[in-house]
C-alpha cells in the first residue's frame, strides 16, 4: 500500500522518495518476521497460512504502490489499506513475531485517512503490537504496557502537527499566489493608463502640433491668396510639407509608436539637426548645437528629448514671435540636457501647479507663453519626471525664453 495519495505524491518528490522507504521498509520487516518464524516453527502446523498470509501482504503492498503510481483514484488506496490491515491481524494473531510490520501501516494510515479514522487505527494497531508482544514475553514487562503507546501517540502527535502546519503554508501558498495575481492585474491596469497617458502627449506632441501648424499656414495663405500668390502657394507648399511628416508619423504609431525621426536612423543628435532644418522657415531660423562627448542614449530618453524639442518649438513658431531659435544637446557626466533657446517675446514665468492668467500652469499671458492650449507645458513635465528628470523655464517679457529638460543617465 503506497502510504501518499498518488496525486500528492505525484507532484512531490519527496513524497515518492518517502513512500518507496515505507513500502521497503515494510517489506523487509515482514522477510524478517517471517524468516524468525520459520526459524523457531519449522514444524508449525500454522506454517503455510503463515506463508501465504505474508505473500499476500507482500502483493498488496506491491499492489498498493503500483495503483499509486498509476494515480487511480483514491478509494482503490483505502480497498488495498483495508486488505493490508485485515491480513496483517489475521496473520499477527498466529504469529506474534509479525507485530512490528504495524509500524509502516500506522504511517500509512496517518498519510492515507480522515485524522479521526487514522487516530483509530493506530489505536487499534498499537493494541494488537502490545497483545502480540505480551504474548512473546516470558514475563511480565512493564515496558510492553508503555513503550508501544508511548510510541504511537509521539508519532502520531508529531505527524498531525507536521500534517497541519504544512495545510498552513499551502493555505499561504495559495494566498501569495492570488495575491501577485491580483497585483499583476493592476500593474496591467496602471501600466495601461501609463500607456494611455502617453500616447495622448505622443499626438498632441506630433499630430495635435502638425494639423495646427497646417492650419495657420492655410490660414496665412487664404489671407494671402489675392494680395501675394506666390507667397500664399508657398504657404501652401509647407502645409503640404508638415502634412506628409504627420503622415509619416501616424504610420510609425502603427508600427511601432516610436518617433518617425528617430527611426531614420542617426540617433536623437541627428533626428534634432533634421528637426532644426524643417522648422526653419523665412521668419524663423532653427540652429542646432551639441556639447560634450556622445554617450548612447535608451530609446525612451530619445524619444522623450525629441518630442519636448518639438512641442517646444511650435510654442515658439506660433506664440513668441522670435527670429532665431536654437537646440542645444549636452551630454554631461551624470546627466544628458536638451536647451532650447529663443529670441521672442518672453513672458512671466509662474511656479508649476499655479495657474497663469491665461490658465496655463507655469506661465502667465498669452503671448509667447509655452502650451497655452493647456497640455503642452504639462506635457512635457511629464514626459521628463517619468524619466527622473527635470524641466525648467526661464524667460523675461521682450528677453525671449529658455527651456532646459535635464534627464540623469543613471535613472534613465
Amino acid at each position: 500500500m503506497s502510504p501518499a495519495p498518488p496525486a500528492a505524491a505525484d507532484r512531490d518528490p519527496d513524497a515518492r522518495w518517502l513512500v518507496t522507504v515505507m513500502n521497503t521498509a515494510f517489506l523487509a520487516l515482514l522477510a524478517g518476521s517471517l524468516l524468525r518464524y520459520l526459524l523457531k516453527h519449522p514444524d508449525s502446523p500454522r506454517l503455510p497460512w503463515v506463508v501465504g498470509l505474508s505473500i499476500a501482504l507482500a502483493g498488496l503492498q506491491l499492489a498498493g504502490h503500483w495503483l499509486g503510481r498509476g494515480q487511480r483514484p483514491g478509494r482503490h488506496g483505502l480497498v488495498v489499506l483495508g486488505s493490508v490491515v485485515v491480513c496483517w491481524v489475521v496473520i499477527v494473531l498466529l504469529a506474534p513475531s509479525f507485530a512490528w510490520c504495524a509500524v509502516p501501516l500506522i504511517y500509512t494510515g496517518l498519510r492515507s485517512l480522515p485524522t479521526r479514522a487514522a487516530v483509530t487505527l493506530v489505536a487499534v494497531l498499537c493494541a494488537l503490537v502490545m497483545i502480540a508482544e505480551w504474548r512473546l514475553a516470558d514475563g511480565v514487562d512493564p515496558h510492553l504496557l508503555l513503550l508501544p503507546p508511548a510510541v504511537a501517540v509521539l508519532a502520531t502527535s508529531v505527524f498531525i502537527y507536521m500534517r497541519r502546519q504544512a495545510d498552513r503554508l499551502r493555505a499561504t501558498v495559495d494566498d501569495l499566489i492570488r495575491t501577485r495575481r491580483e497585483l499583476a492585474a493592476t500593474e496591467r491596469r496602471e501600466g495601461t493608463l501609463a500607456e494611455r497617458e502617453r500616447l495622448a502627449m505622443e499626438i498632441h506632441d506630433t499630430l495635435a502640433q502638425s494639423l495646427s501648424s497646417q492650419q495657420m499656414l492655410l490660414q496665412a495663405a487664404d489671407r494671402t491668396w489675392d494680395s501675394d500668390a506666390a507667397a500664399a502657394r508657398g504657404h501652401v507648399r509647407t502645409a503640404e510639407s508638415i502634412a506628409e511628416r504627420s503622415l509619416a508619423e501616424a504610420r510609425r504609431f502603427v508600427h511601432d509608436l516610436a518617433p518617425a525621426g528617430l527611426a531614420e536612423g542617426g540617433g536623437l543628435a541627428e533626428a534634432l539637426r533634421t528637426l532644426a532644418g524643417r522648422e526653419s522657415t523665412d521668419s524663423l531660423q532653427v540652429r542646432f548645437h551639441r556639447d560634450g562627448t556622445p554617450v548612447e542614449l535608451p530609446d525612451r530618453v530619445q524619444s522623450a528629448l525629441l518630442r519636448i524639442a518639438q512641442g517646444a518649438l511650435a510654442n515658439v513658431r506660433e506664440h513668441s514671435g522670435a527670429a532665431n531659435a536654437a537646440l542645444t544637446l549636452s551630454h554631461l557626466d551624470d546627466q544628458v540636457v536638451l536647451d532650447v533657446a529663443d529670441d521672442g517675446r518672453g513672458f512671466v514665468v509662474v511656479p508649476p501647479g499655479v495657474r497663469g492668467a491665461s490658465g496655463t500652469p507655469g506661465v502667465r499671458g498669452a503671448s509667447g507663453t509655452p502650451g497655452v492650449r493647456g497640455h503642452g507645458l504639462p506635457a512635457m513635465r511629464a514626459r521628463v519626471r517619468q524619466l527622473g528628470g527635470t524641466l525648467t523655464i526661464e524667460s523675461t517679457p521682450g528677453e525671449g525664453a529658455v527651456l532646459s529638460a535635464a534627464i540623469p543617465l543613471g535613472d534613465a
